[in-house]
């Protein structure tokens, strides 16, 4: 794990841990096969996020059992009080850094939060690994993950409603100007007449493309509909969709559909078939003046030939929460161009979103114990 994604993930789960005395729960169902049963208010979660089951309980793996020792990143006191309630009968290993996981891994059954490949190659006993992130392309791709004999869960759907929150804000800020008023006020400049490059539009009666209907992609769907949007969507999995998006294209669609859209948002995850996707002759096909975002992968998107349209105007702007690389280096083109909002990897930061995080890494860790049919399994193969 990169450095600066290691200081993010620990500055996360202690946001985790903090903010566990917030849960409200209802009395448990009785279950003799678990310490703590799944809580009505856990149920709800599950059911209002999507989450999905796997389809046989997790006690039919083979090498399953009860995890004796649990491997934490990063570990806190108050996060592993919550985790207890799961596993009470369990150890809990502490690994502030990669070099410090991968030592404590030859002990482990269970990681929750690492996955790398040093990890892998010492934790000979691992049998299940709980990201602490939806995208998980780094960890798919260790031999050992692939090899099918761990398994692998995430968190995805998880912050779907705030990252989707990001993407409407990164959109209306472009529809009222604010890339360019801002920086005025800063500077101390009223300046009440923007250059013929910032447009003022509204929202209303646009059309949107989301590229990738899952989770996140659903949101932004959702909440472009409640303005009055048309909202077209392109996913793998088929033509269905929910009644506000007007049509659910396949990938080989994505171009024709690109060239109806004011705005395109990506929200898939990274695989081999979406890296790269969004190249010169994706933009080429765009409706020209069309507004990019991308909440997705940074690897997704030819960064040069986004820049290349964003200064021809092909693109009128982009909203940018990933970058390839990250951290973005200082000389890059991007912190230059006046039709682009770049934020740091941080759509899924809110004052809510880390608690759900909490409950859905104890339930699942519950279920694990317990033997139970797992949440948000990762299928390897596709990658998500």
């Amino acid at each position: 794990m990169p450095q600066f994604a290691h200081r993010r993930a620990s500055r996360a789960l202690r946001s985790l841990a903090l903010a566990a005395g917030l849960f409200c729960t209802l009395p448990a169902v009785a279950d003799s096969t678990s310490p703590v049963a799944t809580s009505g208010s856990t149920r709800a979660l599950i059911e209002s996020l999507g989450l999905v089951e796997s389809a046989a309980p997790v006690r039919e793996r083979a090498g399953w059992a009860p995890p004796r020792k649990i491997l934490v990143n990063p570990l806190v006191p108050e996060l592993v009080d919550q985790l207890r309630v799961a596993a009470p009968k369990a150890t809990f290993l502490s690994a502030a850094t990669p070099a410090e996981a991968a030592k404590l891994a030859k002990d482990a059954d269970v990681s929750l939060g690492w996955c790398t490949p040093e990890v892998l190659a010492a934790g000979s006993k691992l049998r299940w690994i709980q990201s602490y992130s939806a995208g998980v392309e780094r960890c798919v791709a260790i031999p050992q993950v692939q090899a099918g004999g761990v398994l692998l869960t995430n968190m995805q759907r998880v912050a779907a409603p705030v990252m989707a929150e990001h993407v409407l804000a990164m959109m209306l800020a472009f529809s009222r100007g604010l890339q360019f008023f801002i920086p005025e006020r800063m500077a101390g400049r009223w300046t009440d007449e923007p250059p013929p490059t910032t447009r003022m539009f509204a929202i209303e009666g646009k059309t949107l493309l989301v590229v990738g209907l899952g989770g996140i992609g659903t949101e932004v769907a959702k909440r472009a509909h409640a303005l009055g949007m048309t909202v077209t969507a392109v996913r793998a999995s088929g033509h269905e969709g929910p009644d506000y998006v007007s049509y659910v294209g396949l990938p080989s669609e994505l171009r024709r559909l690109a060239g109806t859209a004011d705005f395109i948002v990506n929200t898939t995850p990274l695989t081999a078939a979406t890296t790269n996707l969004f190249d010169a002759k994706f933009f080429d096909a765009c409706k020209k003046g069309a507004y990019f975002f991308n909440v997705g992968r940074g690897k997704s998107v030819v960064q040069a030939d986004l820049v290349a349209a964003l200064r021809s105007g092909q693109i009128a702007g982009a909203g940018l929460d990933v970058t390839e690389p990250e951290p973005l280096p200082a000389d890059d083109p991007l912190w230059k161009l006046q039709n682009v909002i770049l934020t740091p990897h941080v759509s899924v930061a809110s004052d809510l979103g880390q608690t759900v995080r909490l409950e859905i890494l104890k339930e699942n860790l519950r279920r694990y114990v317990a033997g139970e049919k797992m949440l948000s399994v990762v299928d390897v193969a596709k990658g998500y």
